[in-house]
């Protein structure tokens, strides 16, 4: 089984090629095409680490348990802005990822399993909240047995406004 760990700001390398493996195999996951991703220079990749291992990100991977070994999964947990002030403080999961080989061996349950305990224990978030591709029926399964429910609400889609983004979320212990 892959090892979880934090993401790292010296992990940018594999913090990339991750990343257009993402949007590679889902693109329609993703805010963000492989297009846009490749033209970025050598010095937003290592931002972009320094950022999701930042003080206001918990960024989890998965690798082969071997420091520099390739990442195999990936998930993101921030702080939700804006807040809605009659709620407890919500945290935003995103950047959700497990590659093609690691799939249905359990490796999402367990990201997401850490990812949930660290918005509850290290933001303080009693709830998540995560958005969706609406064709994307795999996901929206896995979610569901993960607790999720939709919330009624939807947004038109980043990458194609035809298409909606629904809202899930699931509440903390």
């Amino acid at each position: 089984m892959p090892r979880i760990r934090r993401l790292r700001a010296g992990d940018w390398q594999l913090l990339k090629a991750v990343r257009l493996e993402m949007l590679t195999d889902t693109p329609m996951a993703y805010g963000e095409s492989v297009v846009a991703a490749r033209r970025q220079t050598d010095t937003q990749w290592q931002e972009r680490a320094a950022a999701m291992s930042g003080d206001d990100s918990i960024t989890l991977v998965a690798d082969l348990g071997v420091d520099g070994s390739k990442l195999c999964g990936l998930m993101r947990v921030v702080v939700k802005h804006p807040q809605a002030p009659e709620k407890p403080l919500q945290a935003m999961l995103i950047s959700v990822y497990v590659a093609p080989a690691h799939r249905g061996l359990g490796l999402a349950d367990q990201l997401l399993n850490e990812s949930c305990k660290a918005a509850a224990e290290e933001l303080g978030a009693g709830g998540i909240e995560l958005g969706v591709h609406e064709e994307n029926v795999r996901a929206l399964a896995f979610y569901r047995r993960q607790g999720f429910e939709t919330t009624g609400a939807s947004r038109p889609y980043p990458q194609d406004a035809s298409k909606l983004e629904l809202v899930m979320e699931r509440h903390l212990p």
